[in-house]
């Protein structure tokens, strides 16, 4: 039988505590009856569900596998039952360790496994017009990547270039393992390549920035009315007429954080409202989230959420048609087809070695 010993084991029992402990709670009168209390445990509880279900499965195939090893070695019982036992032993054997492996797996991932929709923001670094087109690239590969996985898409802003690249665009993607797929995605990418401004056929370097943010719902993350600014004002650029003579520009300034976001994309003052609120929750929560991680442990990193801006993650190498990720030091000779969206095999590489790296820390 697997000894309690073991890390998995420990942090399983844990989670069931905690479980039980929430059920207990929602029974009680005085938080049932309270929203602000039962909802929270509610979202809590259900995110436990799946992990707590799967290890009182594993747990009763090891007392059915005890009980069969003690059956089989009881050298005075029937023949015929003790049979029937190593026939059962063949069957849960196999079946506990798949049980475990898909429990301690989900153990380590389930966390972001819960997030189904994010914040992706994108935006031009060195390299003027080309950086923006290579931005503007990006942007198309990953939307082209979440239309495969049947994701939601929604274009929150964006800034064009000249040329028909984005200094800036942000948009929100949701749908299942949203994040688990993403998340990795936060960091500098770089691009070598003759860009479509170059008349002599030079290679340049251009770079992009990527930051990829989990989106709360507002129970996750609470802003007082009071610590945020709200600025209208009259929009610019395209649109006609009524952009300069309606206020539908809005700017929200979060005092605590200093965190800002504007946004005039919408002609309607509400939608752009809606949309900075959305934005700005997300800035906030990752801010939050970034610093429980880093005081539960500075040792215990993962790749997911920790992509810092300034951090080189990935090369798009044209002339070579290779993209290479600098984390786990993998290139893949097929950016032809990455740049369109066939993400699949660098986003397989970056979960497993996140899981692995992960376990190594449970």
């Amino acid at each position: 039988m697997q000894q309690t010993q073991d890390p998995v084991i420990a942090k399983l029992e844990q989670i069931e505590g905690r479980f039980v402990e929430i059920e207990r709670q929602i029974l009680d009168p005085a938080v049932s009856c309270d929203p602000v209390k039962v909802i929270p445990l509610s979202k809590e509880q259900g995110k436990l569900r799946l992990t707590v279900e799967r290890f009182r499965e594993y747990r009763k195939c090891l007392t059915e596998i005890e009980q069969a090893q003690q059956m089989e070695a009881d050298g005075s019982g029937d023949p015929e039952l003790r049979q029937m036992a190593r026939e059962e032993l063949g069957r849960l054997t196999p079946l506990k360790t798949r049980l475990y492996e898909e429990i301690r797996d989900s153990l380590v991932m389930s966390d972001d496994s819960a997030i189904a929709s994010i914040i992706l923001e994108v935006r031009a670094g060195t390299g003027g017009e080309e950086a923006a087109l290579f931005a503007r690239d990006l942007y198309n590969m990953y939307t082209r990547y979440a239309e495969a996985q049947g994701w939601k898409i929604e274009l929150l802003a964006h800034s064009p270039s000249d040329m028909g690249g984005f200094r800036e665009v942000v948009l929100n993607v949701s749908g299942p393992g949203v994040w688990t797929h993403l998340g990795y995605e936060g960091g500098g990418h770089r691009v070598q390549r003759v860009p479509e401004t170059e008349a002599q056929g030079r290679i340049h370097t251009s770079a992009a920035t990527v930051a990829v943010l989990p989106e709360p719902e507002e129970v996750d993350v609470y802003i007082k009315p009071e610590d945020v600014v709200e600025q209208v004002c009259r929009s610019g650029g395209a649109g006609g007429q009524n952009v300069n003579k309606v206020n539908s520009a809005i700017r929200l300034e979060h005092l605590p954080t200093g965190i800002t976001v504007s946004m005039r994309d919408e002609r309607s003052q509400h939608k752009n409202r809606a949309k900075a609120w959305r934005i700005l929750r997300s800035r906030i929560f990752d801010l939050q989230q970034g610093k429980i991680n880093a005081e539960r442990d500075q040792n215990r990193k993962t790749m997911i959420g920790s992509g810092d801006r300034s951090q080189r993650i990935r090369t798009y190498n044209f002339p070579q048609n290779r993209v290479t990720d600098h984390r786990i030091n993998v290139s893949l000779y097929s950016l032809d087809k990455f740049i369109l969206g066939a993400m699949d095999e660098m986003v397989k590489a970056l979960m497993d070695y996140d899981k692995q790296q992960r376990l190594a820390n449970l």
